[in-house]
């Protein structure tokens, strides 16, 4: 991680008309990423450790990590432009001979969210997106206040 990082969690996902809003931040300070409704619906229930029947996409590409030996290290919002935000998926992996790999791939926030709950591993936002980022923490709140449509993470039902 060459630029300075803030630690995050999944504090909230609630619906909205354009899709679903997922909460990130940590006791400073939380702001927002407007998700699409699919990836949405999976980060809640990631969260909540929903069973499903068949796999998701997102179960399909852990599965395929799983199977070639490489697992999510950490997941990086890194940029910030425009009103879009962008993520870095870092994966690490071991080969038969005990050398490790590391690889960062572009992805949505939205996919990398979702698996990093899924697998688990920590999310950071580059300090750069995080000084730019609104903060959220009266939205979060209210959103809190209104119950059953927002999915609350383990880590905020704890606090």
């Amino acid at each position: 991680m060459s630029k300075p990082v803030v630690e995050v969690q999944v504090r909230a996902v609630a619906a909205t008309s354009g899709g679903v809003a997922v909460f990130l931040g940590n006791e400073e300070k939380v702001f927002v990423i407007y998700v699409d409704q699919s990836v949405g619906v999976a980060i809640a229930m990631f969260i909540q450790g929903t069973e499903r029947e068949r796999p998701l996409t997102h179960d399909l590409l852990a599965n395929i990590l799983r199977a070639l030996g490489a697992k999510i290290d950490r997941v990086i919002v890194n940029d910030l432009k425009r009103g879009t935000y962008f993520a870095r998926l870092v994966l690490s992996a071991e080969n038969e001979l005990n050398q490790k790999k590391i690889v960062e791939i572009d992805a949505r926030p939205s996919d990398c969210i979702a698996m990093a709950i899924q697998q688990p591993a920590p999310i950071y936002v580059s300090l750069d997106v995080w000084d730019a980022a609104e903060d959220m923490t009266e939205a979060l709140r209210k959103v809190q206040e209104e119950g059953p449509h927002a999915e609350e993470s383990d880590d905020e039902a704890e606090s």
